[in-house]
């Protein structure tokens, strides 16, 4: 009889090739051969047309500002938000080895001691009525064999949570750089914009003296003295709105580097140019997008994770195998507790199998296949957002640089003539109306530009953030927080 339990052990060890559940397959997905805003001819320099070799890592140091690059090794060190995701990290890497522990024998250790007393009216006569001890201690132990796979169905699921919850990470990291170079960049440009209307406002306060100058000579109208005070005092009233803006960008990368709001005050105090663009940007390929993007690999590891869900609810369709054994050592005596003939053994295998549940199981894996195909849909859409997220950074940057080329044609025209404007209207030449419409036009003009400068720069950010750039330069990033400002 002792060789029957060794028997049941093996044949259910060599039982443990099979694996209920489909087996995981990565989706393909059509990728195009090339972005179809990328012009087919020769590129402009300067333009998102030119695009360099390789893909964009640390894109932040394109702009060559070094004040952005600190702000963003800080958000990799210092990041609430991203302390959070990587958190989850750490949460599923433990969830992770609390499932793979269901492959290993549960062992328990367990001693009692008691003082008994029978009952004189009990089944046993002989012992009615006596009061002893019993020491006892042991081990017990539990072990199911997997022998349908549902363990290391659980586990691999497990294992594609964790590479989902590392891609949640980078995806948070690519958003909050990308964040971070978009405040920098608003603040900058409401620095230049805040700069040019208090030119302007000075300009236009030389020409309303100039104005009263002619007034009080008689020779110009009080109407000419009002329309100049009305336009100085309507540019200098757009100054406070900018002034306010430019306050909240800067209290938005104060919390992004995780610091009180006013973290960044002093550092930002002087006025510095927005951000310009390389002449070549780094974009790569779609094809590279799909493997790149931290939020596609998420979506795909996602349905990595449901896939083996199908798998964990077909398992309990199959009867469950356990193989279980007491060792204990008893005895009334404390003398004699540690004598071999203390000890009580028992070991053999066992079955359970859920025989009918009124639909539950099948109706649960029903539910598991439903929810993979609707990750395998939300999948393929996160694929094609990648894809038009891309196309429409590429085509406003491109767009965006033309205007820019535009408009700083117009600021030189307007300058011009806002100068040609005062010097006749001086000379008593022309009306003061053209000279208002040139000072304004200037005006317009340059905030215009200071505008589409910001935004070139940020629809760089937007393209870089579209094609997942960023993440895998965390390691620079920290390294370069250690020695930079915090």
């Amino acid at each position: 009889m002792t060789g029957r339990p060794s028997i049941a052990i093996a044949l259910l060890v060599g039982g443990t090739g099979c694996m209920v559940g489909p087996d995981y397959r990565r989706p393909e997905v059509a990728a195009p051969p090339s972005f179809g805003e990328l012009a087919p001819t020769a590129p402009t320099p300067g333009r998102s047309d030119a695009v360099a070799g390789g893909m964009p890592t640390a894109w932040w140091t394109t702009f060559d500002d070094g004040l952005l690059t600190s702000l963003i090794a800080r958000t990799v060190g210092q990041n609430l938000t991203l302390k959070q995701a990587e958190a989850r990290v750490r949460e599923a890497r433990a969830t992770r080895r609390i499932a793979a522990a269901d492959l290993w024998p549960q062992i328990g250790a367990s001693g009692s001691y008691a003082r008994e007393r029978t009952s004189k009216n009990g089944l046993t006569p002989s012992a009615a009525g006596k009061v002893f001890n019993l020491f006892q201690a042991g081990f017990d132990a539990n072990w199911e064999v997997d022998v349908f796979g549902g363990i290391r169905r659980s586990i691999e699921a497990a294992d594609a949570s964790v590479e989902a919850a590392v891609d949640d990470r980078n995806a948070v990291l690519v958003s909050l750089m990308a964040e971070v170079g978009l405040e920098y960049v608003t603040f900058r440009s409401l620095q230049h914009r805040i700069e040019l209307a208090n030119q302007n406002l000075a300009a236009q306060q030389r020409t309303l003296d100039l104005t009263r100058r002619l007034f009080n000579a008689g020779l110009a109208p009080e109407l000419d003295v009002q329309r100049a005070a009305a336009q100085a005092a309507t540019t200098a009233s757009t100054i406070p709105l900018l002034q306010q803006q430019a306050a909240q960008a800067m209290h938005a990368l104060g919390i992004l580097i995780g610091q009180p709001p006013m973290a960044l005050q002093a550092e930002l105090a002087s006025v510095g140019p927005i951000p310009k663009p390389p002449a070549e940007v780094a974009v790569g390929l779609p094809s590279e997008l799909l493997l790149r993007r931290p939020d596609v690999a998420r979506s795909e590891r996602q349905l990595a994770t449901q896939t083996a869900a199908i798998g964990v609810a077909t398992r309990d369709l199959f009867p469950r195998f356990f193989i279980t054994g007491v060792a204990d050592l008893q005895s009334i005596h404390s003398s004699d507790f540690f004598d071999w003939q203390s000890r009580a053994l028992s070991i053999g295998p066992s079955v359970t199998w859920p025989v009918f549940q009124g639909g539950r199981i099948r109706a649960n894996i029903e539910l598991q296949t439903a929810a993979q195909q609707e990750l395998l849909a939300a999948y393929e859409g996160v694929v094609l957002q990648a894809f038009q997220d891309t196309e429409d950074a590429l085509v406003a940057f491109s767009h965006e640089q033309a205007s820019r080329a535009q408009l700083e044609d117009a600021v030189r025209a307007n300058q011009r003539a806002a100068e040609l404007a005062r010097n006749l209207y001086a000379q008593g030449l022309t009306d003061f109306l053209t000279v208002l419409v040139a000072e304004q036009s200037v005006f317009t003009s340059q905030d215009t530009l200071a505008q589409t400068e910001r935004d070139v720069a940020l629809d760089l950010v937007a393209l870089y953030k579209a094609v997942g750039g960023g993440w895998e330069a965390t390691a620079t990033a920290r390294g370069t927080s250690a020695g930079g400002p915090g």
